[in-house]
């Protein structure tokens, strides 16, 4: 529980030792044997497999949990036992509201049904009643933009309208408890932004959300809280900002990953229109005299590295923000910028074209291979519109013989040994007085 919560703050989930077991079977026959004789002979035929074990934690009211770990950490299952769709092994979990669950959308859609069929049954499950459904029935599908189709059975719809449905349905029940896995939004382009949006009005009329993601910096910027988990158990729990630090550290040392390859990023020419509720790069490249390049060479805390991205985005939407990544010959983020951090507005035209030019004076990175990433994210900078990864090569050259990844800024002073000893008394004085 963060200690900025007060204590009397009603909670939404209580977990005490929450754990979840599975047995795993080499052979179907050792189900049965199991079955058969394993009680009765105290033998056991399979093997256990722990996928939460003794986790507990509190989440307020109005918190945003997020978590935080590798794949087959017990995220899945932890949100699962919330919704209920699990039950636990040991340990016990309440939870008080409403739960409205982003796990596998559309999960509970019957294929022979209509897509009318299909809002009534899935709402129903949620806890809405006929009368309820019927209310919200046009909001539900106007959301999902599939109105045309809404009278056919769902197995005739593309991925895209079945997941649009899902998702309309499930966050449009009014819940509680929002539980998000993996997915901040869903679809592409106009819609991607709908359930962004929708998302961020959920939790800015303080509805408690648990969210599940592989991306640190959106935990970081949605969250009041997280929390790692590593093999079934909590590692950290607490501040956003300090779990991640401590789950990066550990990937960190859990494996270097090799070398990226670079790129030239799969990024569209400039067109006369653009996406409705999107935003799209049309260039990420480094200037040299002028001139674009997707590689560059640079001499270490000499040389102006100057970047520009060019950008288009629905004029109606607030202008997009721009961010850029450092990485060094592993892969990691060596340093990133933002607008949205900096305080910079993008400027673009009546039909949303635009770009920015980025400088880092005198750029102090050490000897080595660099590559450089350009995103695009919506004006919080935290929903993702589009991203090129690696897109430019840059080698630094260095003159001097420092070692490391950066020249940090530094200043040497020197004095005689006499004047060391007189300083060091004159201290020493001070303190005594």
């Amino acid at each position: 529980m963060s200690s900025d919560t007060p204590p009397d703050t009603p909670r939404a989930i209580r977990a005490a030792a929450l754990s979840k077991c599975y047995q795993l079977y080499d052979r179907p026959a050792d189900r049965l044997r199991q079955g058969l004789w394993g009680r009765a002979f105290g033998r056991r035929y399979y093997r256990e497999f722990w996928a939460l074990r003794d986790a507990s934690f509190e989440v307020a009211r109005g918190e945003v949990l997020g978590l935080v770990g590798r794949n087959g950490a017990g995220k899945s299952t932890l949100l699962q036992l919330v919704c209920g769709t699990l039950t636990p092994t040991g340990g016990t979990i309440a939870v008080h509201g409403r739960v409205a669950a982003l796990l596998e959308l559309g999960a509970g859609f019957n294929p022979e049904f209509s897509g009318r069929e299909n809002v009534f049954l899935a709402a129903s499950i949620l806890g809405l009643t006929t009368a309820e459904i019927g209310a919200r029935f046009d909001q539900i599908v106007d959301f999902s933009g599939i109105r045309d189709f809404i009278e056919q059975p769902v197995k005739t719809y593309s991925s895209g309208m079945y997941v649009r449905l899902a998702f309309s349905v499930a966050t449009s029940v009014d819940p509680d408890i929002l539980v998000i896995d993996e997915a901040l939004s869903v679809g592409d382009g106009e819609f991607a932004r709908k359930s962004f949006d929708r998302i961020m009005q959920l939790k800015e009329s303080g509805k408690t959300i648990l969210f599940c993601s592989h991306s640190l910096f959106q935990i970081e910027s949605l969250c009041t809280r997280a929390m790692w988990l590593h093999q079934g158990r909590v590692q950290a729990e607490g501040e956003p900002s300090k779990v991640v630090v401590a789950y990066q550290e550990f990937l960190d040392k859990l494996h270097r990953p090799a070398q990226p390859e670079a790129q030239p990023p799969d990024i569209p020419l400039p067109r006369a229109s653009v996406p409705l509720g999107h935003a799209r790069l049309l260039g990420g490249t480094a200037m040299v005299e002028g001139a674009p390049v997707r590689s560059v060479k640079v001499d270490s805390s000499v040389t102006d590295l100057v970047l520009r991205v060019d950008f288009s985005s629905d004029p109606a939407l607030p202008a997009p923000t721009a961010g850029v990544a450092l990485h060094g010959s592993d892969g990691r983020i060596i340093s990133s910028c933002g607008t949205w951090i900096d305080g910079v507005e993008l400027a673009r035209d009546s039909r949303g074209f635009g770009s920015a030019t980025l400088t880092f004076p005198r750029l102090p990175l050490l000897k080595g291979n660099y590559t450089i990433s350009f995103f695009l994210l919506c004006e919080k900078g935290v929903h993702l519109y589009d991203e090129a990864r690696h897109a430019i090569t840059m080698e630094v050259a260095q003159s001097t013989l420092e070692l490391g990844v950066v020249a940090i800024p530094h200043h040497w002073e020197t004095a005689t040994m006499e004047n060391f000893h007189r300083v060091s008394a004159d201290i020493g004085n001070s303190n005594a007085v």
